[in-house]
């Protein structure tokens, strides 16, 4: 009777087990081939045109043969660097039109060029859109106001706002100031007799760049803050591996050595920055200074949000570790997009002296041989021109992306939820219909008359920062940063590029130069 009990009890588990697995097997050939030809046969349906989609990888490994080849090419010194850097998307709308779409995995990318639309999609005014989910890699790099949605961004944000309100970069101005010395002064060191000397950029503004952060960030700390930013800068890389894998399921969880290298740098970031947050809570709550520091502007806020009528809780402010997510995110932003766009900058610059010195002519109008200050810097006309063009022709981050999680009325189109919607930033930035034929030539006076009238028409068409409620944060510091650092350049030395120099765009996360940026010098 036992044994019978036993054998019954076990047959029911037999089946049970098995009815689950039929059950996630039907779900995992939904998600992987059903859904997929349905929103196919819907997009095509409305004219759309694209890719075939053939399996749960997508357009991935074409993609990853794509930028292979590009990649192995060198290219003039030309500023029409879109079917390099995207090199599938470029021949995927050269062959399907502007509005066409390949697949991300399982999921069609319809990509949106025209910028009324992508202003629209990153306005979100009626809520229709989404950031896209994220994986486990994307997070180690950087949570936090990056990735929140709804009411726990709109927290963040508040908390965050005060810290980079513009009367507080001002404050930061010391500290730029002295990063901008510290790497002037080694670049007067490397020059000979004559004057002379070249190096390798890259790493050197990617260095200042993180020096900038660490010092802003962490104040008195920043020494421990350049530990963060070389790990932050491997966590990038390793990140960049994880990406040619992505699709596979569960790929995450499998104990391959750049996830655990992954997962160990994530530990250390954790480790170094949750005792440099406790020391400076303590820190404010005896009554010390907050230095006028990222962090301590960060904390005092969040102290404030947290006392709000009386109750001292996390639901009203952010926990440590949504603190840490937020310091992550100061690093990977912060140093990545400033170090991109100083790079351009001395690179485009070399490729036009002519702009060069008009530069450098209104820096030492403004400023002589003296350092540079707040309202000087708010004056430079042709530098913030300058910086404009830089920031349209080699856009840090190529592309954003959103999705639709509810059927939505977009332009003439009509799209179904799961949909990704590409906003191919650099290809609108480098767009003839809307730039004009000289679209990918360098010419800052296209914004002389400032952003709403660079484009043609009058086209709101300039999306470096984003867009909308969502626009980055960090844009006032990232462009003081920028001006001071070329200010100060550009005092200093005359420069252009070295015979080793290889025009070699290419997308790790943001829009790097693949061979790094050698250039000459001449002290002046």
């Amino acid at each position: 009777m036992i044994y019978q009990f036993g054998l019954n009890l076990w047959s029911f588990f037999i089946g049970a087990f098995s009815l689950l697995l039929l059950w996630r097997a039907v779900e995992a050939f939904e998600w992987a081939w059903l859904r997929p030809r349905r929103l196919d046969r819907e997009l095509r349906k409305q004219g759309l045109r694209g890719t075939m989609y053939r399996s749960i990888s997508g357009d991935v490994k074409e993609n990853n043969r794509l930028n292979n080849e590009a990649r192995a090419k060198l290219m003039p010194h030309s500023h029409d660097i879109t079917a390099r850097v995207e090199p599938m998307l470029h021949c995927a709308m050269k062959e399907y039109g502007k509005q066409s779409f390949t697949w991300y995995g399982p999921y069609p990318r319809v990509t949106i060029r025209d910028p009324k639309l992508v202003r629209e999609i990153l306005s979100n005014k009626f809520g229709h859109y989404e950031k896209q989910k994220v994986s486990g890699f994307v997070r180690l790099l950087a949570d936090g106001l990056l990735i929140y949605e709804g009411e726990k961004w709109h927290k963040h944000r508040r908390i965050l706002n005060p810290a980079f309100h513009l009367e507080k970069l001002k404050r930061m101005l010391p500290a730029f100031s002295t990063c901008c010395d510290e790497l002037v002064g080694r670049w007067e060191n490397s020059a000979g007799l004559d004057g002379l000397f070249e190096l390798d950029v890259w790493p050197e503004l990617q260095n200042f760049t993180g020096d900038v952060i660490s010092r802003s960030a962490f104040g008195s700390s920043y020494q421990e803050g350049r530990r963060i930013f070389q790990l932050q800068g491997e966590q990038a890389e390793c990140l960049v591996k994880a990406f040619r894998t992505h699709y596979i399921p569960f790929y995450w969880y499998l104990p391959t050595k750049n996830n655990k290298r992954m997962k160990q740098i994530d530990r250390e970031v954790e480790t170094l920055l949750r005792g440099m947050i406790t020391k400076r809570e303590k820190a404010i709550q005896n009554g010390e200074s907050t230095q006028d520091d990222l962090l301590g502007l960060l904390l005092e806020s969040n102290m404030r949000e947290m006392g709000q009528n009386g109750k001292s809780d996390s639901s009203h402010g952010m926990t440590t570790e949504e603190v840490i997510e937020e310091c992550k995110l100061f690093y990977f932003a912060g140093k990545d997009t400033t170090s991109v766009l100083l790079t351009w900058t001395m690179i485009v610059l070399s490729m036009h002296p002519e702009w060069q010195e008009k530069a450098r002519e209104e820096v030492l109008q403004h400023f002589g041989r003296e350092k540079p200050d707040f309202s000087g810097l708010s004056r430079l006309k042709i530098v913030t021109m300058i910086l404009y063009e830089v920031l349209r022709l080699y856009t840090p981050v190529a592309m954003l992306n959103r999705h639709t999680y509810k059927t939505v009325q977009l332009g003439d189109v009509t799209l179904p939820p799961g949909v990704v919607l590409g906003l191919p930033l650099l290809f609108i930035h480098h767009d003839s219909d809307i730039w004009g034929p000289d679209a990918t030539e360098f010419k800052p006076t296209r914004f002389a008359g400032g952003i709403s009238k660079a484009a043609k028409d009058g086209q709101g068409a300039f999306f470096p920062f984003g867009w909308g409620p969502r626009i980055c944060i960090g844009q006032n510091f990232a462009l003081l940063e920028a001006k001071m650092g070329l200010s100060m350049i550009l005092q200093h030395f005359v420069f252009e590029l070295s015979e080793k120099y290889q025009h070699a765009p290419c997308t790790v996360i943001t829009v790097h130069p693949e061979h790094g940026a050698p250039i000459k010098f001449h002290r002046i």
